[in-house]
């Protein structure tokens, strides 16, 4: 089998199939290779390369959290106490078991991870905030609400 392609090496029409699926993940095979103009064999083996390539991760709905009970979104600045392999693992190993922590990055500058955290109102955030300071040992939580949610869009291919 060929090696996968690297995202510099993508071209015109491995673009073309990402953005119709980020758009709308839902759209069947052969609509695909309709509007990229492919029939439906060659499409489909870019899209088994891309997703080998870990280029597509997945397939997901957008749901809006405000009609599912998750109105608050928060933004929680986090700085480590230290950051060791094994602070890290713990702290990873925390973040993946919290289902309210919807995204997480590693940081640059004066903190160093960000997490995007829904819940149903303050008290439920209080909960989850009190359920993190207690499993892992941390320097400094900074909580920041969204106040209104203003776009989501998928990556600018």
């Amino acid at each position: 089998m060929p090696a996968a392609k690297e995202p510099k090496d993508l071209d015109a029409t491995d673009r073309a199939i990402l953005r119709l699926l980020a758009a709308d993940a839902s759209l069947t095979l052969a609509n695909v290779a309709a509007e990229i103009g492919l029939s439906p064999t060659p499409c489909w083996k870019r899209i088994r390369r891309l997703e080998q390539a870990g280029i597509i991760r997945g397939r997901t709905a957008v749901i809006d959290a405000a009609k599912v009970g998750l109105p608050v979104s928060a933004f929680v600045s986090v700085e480590a106490p230290d950051h060791s392999a094994a602070w890290l693992d713990r702290f990873a190993a925390v973040v993946a078991a919290t289902p309210e922590i919807i995204a997480a990055w590693r940081m640059s500058g004066d903190v160093d991870y960000l997490l995007h955290v829904v819940v149903a109102d303050i008290a439920s955030y209080d909960r989850f905030y009190r359920r993190l300071i207690a499993a892992v040992p941390l320097r400094n939580v900074t909580s920041r609400f969204a106040m209104e949610h203003m776009k989501s869009a998928p990556l600018p291919l």
